[in-house]
């Protein structure tokens, strides 16, 4: 187990424009998934589902970001737009973690959104494991409902992060982690 546990401790994020190519196998890609999907799951709802964005489909939604960013943004220029186009092309392979939470008599949504939450870690834990980087991240069109809407999200759907995938450029930086003391308290003491 100390292997694991080695991992574990040296998971780093890596920012998307440090990622390169090339990205995940059909066969890695499939069992990226399979590792996602074995999260805390109270009532087995799989209240989470992954939507793969790899190859052209990378660009295709970056349409689709771009088109809702001009609309509220007329006045951008044309780089900026490109920018907003690229959001899913800035690594090899993006997979969004789409949250299904929904009322249940049983299960709280927010024990939904959490087993979304864990899928998403799984990701880019088993990313790691198979010697690439990774990046949980959302931004503004995560949380765009007309981005969601072209995307193919239902109503109730929500993003829980676009887990971009891919090779590091370089080694990530170490950075500063909480100091046990500040985050950790024990009942009664």
């Amino acid at each position: 187990m100390p292997d694991a546990l080695q991992l574990l401790k040296t998971r780093r994020s890596v920012k998307p424009m440090e990622m390169a190519g090339p990205g995940p196998t059909h066969e890695q890609i499939d069992t990226l998934l399979t590792i996602a999907s074995r999260v805390p799951d109270h009532g087995k709802l799989a209240p989470w589902r992954f939507v793969v964005f790899e190859g052209k489909a990378r660009h295709a939604g970056g349409e689709k970001i771009a088109a809702v960013y001009h609309a509220d943004h007329p006045e951008a220029t044309p780089g900026q737009i490109e920018f907003e186009r690229n959001r899913l092309a800035r690594a090899p392979l993006v997979i969004a973690v789409i949250s299904r939470a929904a009322p249940h008599i049983k299960i709280p949504e927010w024990e939904q959104q959490l087993s979304a939450g864990a899928a998403a870690m799984n990701l880019v834990t088993a990313a790691h494991a198979l010697g690439f980087a990774a990046s949980w991240m959302t931004e503004w069109y995560a949380y765009d409902r007309r981005v969601l809407e072209a995307l193919g999200l239902a109503a109730h759907e929500r993003i829980a992060g676009f887990v971009h995938i891919g090779r590091a450029a370089r080694a990530p930086d170490e950075r500063n982690r909480p100091e046990l003391s500040a985050i950790v308290s024990r009942y009664g003491s």
